[in-house]
């Protein structure tokens, strides 16, 4: 059975990466364990950039945490404001002994008044709550679930860029 660390203990992202890893391994058997660990980057990432760091740092500090385990993942989800607009995407990146894959969510553009508040410093998962009256929401579908009525939730949108980070261990002789 192989172990996986994932640097977060939010169900939602612990649940995507076992959908990806049990999508792109259907031959093997994995234990999941969540941990948290720092991102060392801001609490709402505002940038891809900030937010790949992010994904890696969690994943680094996951492994320097535990480091008696197959793989370590990083989740983490950002903003980047582009004109007047404001879209959300996450980053995941997969780390083992031997080599690294990154992967990223679909983007989607956020509603103004939560544009609005993430611009007050309010970090996206409360702005979803206070505009659309949800308790925890990042912890549940997300904003994506919320704006999709589920037809795609927040596990599903990550656990697509599990699988894209996973390419490399599927096909390590040409990584």
């Amino acid at each position: 059975m192989k172990k996986i660390i994932v640097a977060s203990k939010n169900p939602v992202k612990i649940e995507a990466v076992k959908i990806g890893f049990e999508k792109i391994f259907p031959e093997d058997e994995f234990e999941f364990e969540g941990i948290s660990v720092p991102s060392g980057v801001n609490d709402q990432p505002m940038t891809n950039e900030e937010t790949l760091q992010g994904a890696i740092n969690r994943a680094e500090n996951a492994f320097a945490k535990i480091n008696y385990a197959d793989y370590w993942v990083g989740v983490e989800g950002g903003i980047e404001k582009s004109g007047n607009d404001m879209s959300a995407f996450a980053w995941i990146v997969v780390k083992s002994n031997k080599m690294q894959g990154k992967g990223r969510t679909a983007e989607f553009f956020l509603p103004r008044k939560v544009c609005d508040l993430i611009n007050q410093g309010i970090e996206l998962g409360e702005a979803d709550d206070i505009v659309f009256g949800r308790k925890n929401s990042k912890q549940k579908a997300g904003a994506v679930g919320i704006l999709t009525e589920n037809v795609i939730d927040r596990a599903k949108l990550y656990s697509e860029a599990v699988i894209m980070a996973l390419i490399p261990f599927k096909n390590p002789e040409i990584y």
